[in-house]
């Protein structure tokens, strides 16, 4: 079997790759390797909700950014937001470890990267929590994401997701609005949809 992003396979073969990509106007150097989400380059859907992201309503306060992956996500909004702290957590070691040194590369400092599968690990309370979910990590793990933030927001944080509408957006949308009382459909763009709610 395929090891997957979501797995550790500490015997997995390198396959490193280094390259740029201009996120929130920032210029970041990335490197990536095998085993790890999106390898190639930064997928769609994270720059989407990358894009997406307006911190006009977003109360002062820190971000969480759950499955981080090698870090695209949590540092484009640290880079964006430097007076804010952004944690960056996910269960892949390797991919954490790529966050890590790409938050060293690219002079980040306001950033905690850790293991953590999905919130098991995570203190305290956030301002905003963001996820690109590990879809084929299965329903119980995205559900977990999307519910379970409600614990760790603090009073009118915010969540947003980015899914594809066949990786189950609107069941998404649905859920969002059932545990938050409120749901919008911030941005849809070659079939993602960009899922925010606020605690009230």
């Amino acid at each position: 079997m395929a090891n997957q992003y979501f797995e550790n396979d500490p015997n997995l073969e390198h396959e490193v790759k280094n390259f740029n990509f201009i996120l929130r106007n920032h210029s970041l150097d990335f490197t990536s390797d095998s085993g790890v989400f999106s390898r190639q380059t930064i997928d769609y859907g994270s720059r989407v909700l990358i894009d997406a992201i307006d911190f006009q309503n977003v109360p002062n306060g820190n971000i969480l950014d759950v499955g981080c992956g090698y870090g695209p996500i949590g540092l484009a909004l640290a880079k964006d937001q430097p007076k804010r702290q952004v944690t960056m957590v996910d269960v892949n070691l390797r991919a954490l470890g790529l966050a890590k040194q790409n938050a060293e590369n690219n002079q980040v400092n306001n950033v905690d990267i850790f293991e953590s599968d999905t919130y098991k690990t995570v203190e305290g309370k956030y301002a905003l929590i963001v996820s690109n979910p590990p879809v084929r990590a299965g329903k119980s793990v995205v559900t977990s994401i999307l519910v379970d933030s409600k614990n760790y927001l603090e009073p009118n944080g915010e969540l947003w997701i980015v899914l594809q509408k066949k990786q189950g957006a609107p069941s998404a949308k649905k859920l969002m609005d059932q545990t938050f009382g409120n749901v919008e459909v911030v941005t849809r763009d070659k079939g993602y949809y960009i899922l925010r709610s606020k605690l009230i």
